[in-house]
């Protein structure tokens, strides 16, 4: 076995959710789940088939950010893995919406943070580990960093 890491490819730091399903359907399932979470959502969505034709699967309501999702697949190519790119939507307004899809069996990350996925590679094929989610922490927040984090939230409105 051979392990490696695999860092996903996100130029603008957009959200993305990592995670690992079970069945080709997954990608038309996370198509509807999202566009019945956020209306006129932006997002593009692929699937690594790790059975039969072994290919990518993928769709999307936007093509830039489809064909990022394509491409991080592919550097994946790790077994039954699927990887969602949004735009101008944080992962808390769909993540439980994704993690109701019945082929869904794990999320391992749901960031705009750089990501780096620990794979583990054999005869047979790959398969994620784990990831490595942004960077390690620095310190303990401080009153003024509390005050900060309470304010951040109001801001984007998940706190009154």
């Amino acid at each position: 076995m051979e392990l490696k890491t695999v860092a996903i490819e996100n130029p603008d730091h957009l959200n993305l959710i990592l995670g690992q399903s079970h069945f080709i359907k997954t990608v038309e399932d996370i198509y509807e789940a999202m566009v019945n979470s956020v209306p006129m959502a932006k997002f593009g969505v692929a699937f690594c088939e790790a059975s039969d034709k072994c290919l990518i699967r993928h769709t999307g309501t936007d093509e830039a950010l489809t064909e990022l999702a394509r491409k991080n697949a592919l550097l994946l190519s790790a077994g039954h893995c699927f990887i969602l790119f949004m735009k101008d939507i944080f992962p808390i307004n769909v993540l439980n919406a994704i993690k109701n899809v019945p082929e869904v069996c794990r999320i391992y990350c749901a960031t705009a943070n750089p990501v780096e996925v620990v794979i583990a590679e054999t005869r047979q094929g790959r398969g994620i580990l784990g990831v490595i989610d942004g960077f390690a922490s620095k310190g303990v927040e401080s009153p003024e960093d509390i005050a900060a984090r309470r304010q951040l939230l109001r801001r984007f409105g998940y706190k009154q």
